[in-house]
């Protein structure tokens, strides 16, 4: 049988101190309470279960909540309990403050997120339902590295019917996010003797910085109408492209270009790192197909839920050549370090069509928005262009030469948040400056996005 102690009340640790326990406790308890480890409203224990707690007489615990109380500590109503009385808490002396929350934007049209108000929180919970009910016991221990099974045969007949990926479940690692399966690849690449990656003049710097800090070098590519020029890959050991539409750029790689990086891997050894970030998005046509369907064996594709679905899920994949699956599962330590639950629930809302209905309707929703953008800036700012293909959550918005600073600048007084091109031009890069803004239209609910775009076009020349 259970001690009492085990079963009854909330925790809460006190030590009393002192000559007498009344006193000791009373002590112990107003000292956490002026510290503010016991917060104003904090509910504490009912007498007998701290008593019950600390082995002492219940009377003891009843007296020192009394004392409390007639000081102002504490408060105790029948059918709210004792709790810690609303005050201010002034912190200990030496105490640093507390920086300041930085203030909201009005209107976010930074890229990289998708519309969160838009995830299907109905459709997500039935799934979670679903798998949680069909999972068995041995699901919750610490599992495959590889991820749960259940995801990756989901995974494996959705990527191969949806973006042309030759899958086996047995080649595929799941991972907590692109930015954590980088981090494995650069681990794995640098153990296997690579010293250089070839990345893309423009792109996100916190990738650059995650291969660095595997120990690998990054040498930018050329890049021009046709998107990423591989024509310099000699001395690199592996690529790092995003060949279905080309972050910030929005391009397409150009087939003869896609030919080429794959007969460079298959000459060299090489490998070819294909992020396919919001490959599910595209507007005018069919997706274009993913990259390793040209050569399963020397691309290795990533893919991830954060445009999807949303980035707090923290689940991406890999689908690797043969061999490296063993290889980056055990660079992750040899356990499954993503959660289970969620990988269980995205198999489920993948088998059950719930994963094809969300991306079918916000591949409209983001149409119609990238749409209005492309309009309202045609109309009220002709010193701007929208160029890239019509796909994904952003488009590259060009501005006449040297504005691009300031266009940024004011779209900041105006609580408008803004990214330009310069962020994300790599510093290495033998291009020639280009002003514009890389304009996410994910991010603002749909009744914001009126807003947005008059914010937007506010700030434009013309």
């Amino acid at each position: 049988m259970a001690e009492p102690w085990a079963t009854l009340g909330i925790d809460l640790h006190v030590e009393p101190t002192g000559p007498g326990l009344r006193r000791g406790l009373t002590d112990a308890l107003r000292e956490a309470v002026r510290s503010g480890r016991l917060a104003p409203g904090t509910r504490l224990p009912s007498s007998r279960a701290l008593a019950a707690d600390l082995g002492i007489a219940r009377n003891t615990v009843a007296d020192a909540y009394a004392d409390l109380a007639a000081e102002g500590w504490l408060t105790a109503r029948q059918g709210s309990g004792t709790r810690v009385a609303e005050r201010t808490v002034v912190p200990p002396a030496g105490t640093a403050p507390h920086p300041r929350a930085r203030t909201r934007p009005a209107y976010d049209l930074r890229p990289g997120s998708p519309d969160l108000a838009s995830f299907p929180r109905a459709e997500w919970l039935k799934a979670a339902r679903r798998a949680l009910t069909a999972a068995p016991y041995d699901a919750l221990d610490y599992g495959d590295p590889r991820g749960r099974p259940e995801l990756r045969a989901a995974l494996a007949g959705y990527l191969s019917r949806a973006r042309g990926v030759r899958a086996d479940p047995e080649r595929i690692v799941v991972c907590a996010g692109f930015a954590h399966g980088l981090k494995l690849l650069g681990t794995v690449l640098r153990a296997r003797g690579a010293r250089t990656v070839a990345v893309e003049s423009y792109g996100l710097d916190v990738h650059g910085r995650l291969l660095a800090a595997s120990g690998l070098d990054t040498t930018p590519l050329p890049f021009d109408g046709l998107g990423t020029d591989p024509g310099e890959l000699s001395g690199a050991d592996a690529i790092l492209l995003t060949p279905a539409h080309q972050f910030p750029m929005g391009v397409p790689l150009h087939r003869d270009r896609r030919t080429a990086v794959v007969d460079w891997a298959r000459r060299t050894g090489g490998l070819v790192l294909e992020d396919d970030y919001d490959g599910e998005f595209r507007y005018d046509r069919q997706p274009v197909g993913a990259l390793q369907g040209l050569d399963p064996d020397r691309v290795i594709y990533l893919g991830t839920a954060s445009k999807s679905l949303a980035p707090g899920l923290r689940l991406a994949w890999m689908v690797l050549p043969p061999g490296l699956a063993e290889e980056v599962a055990a660079a992750k330590g040899g356990v499954d370090t993503c959660g289970v639950l969620d990988q269980l629930t995205l198999a489920e809302f993948l088998a059950s069509g719930a994963y094809d209905r969300h991306v079918r309707a916000t591949r409209l929703r983001y149409r119609r928005r990238r749409d209005a953008l492309v309009a309202a800036v045609a109309a009220r700012a002709p010193g701007a262009r929208v160029t890239g293909i019509a796909a994904g959550l952003h488009v590259l918005l060009r501005l006449p030469p040297g504005t691009e600073q300031s266009v940024v600048q004011a779209a900041h007084w105006r609580g408008l948040a803004l990214h330009g091109l310069a962020r994300y031009t790599h510093p290495a890069a033998q291009a020639a400056p280009v002003d514009a803004l890389v304009v996410g239209y994910g991010t603002p609910p749909d009744h914001a996005w009126s807003g947005a775009l008059d914010a937007l076009c506010a700030v434009l020349p013309g």
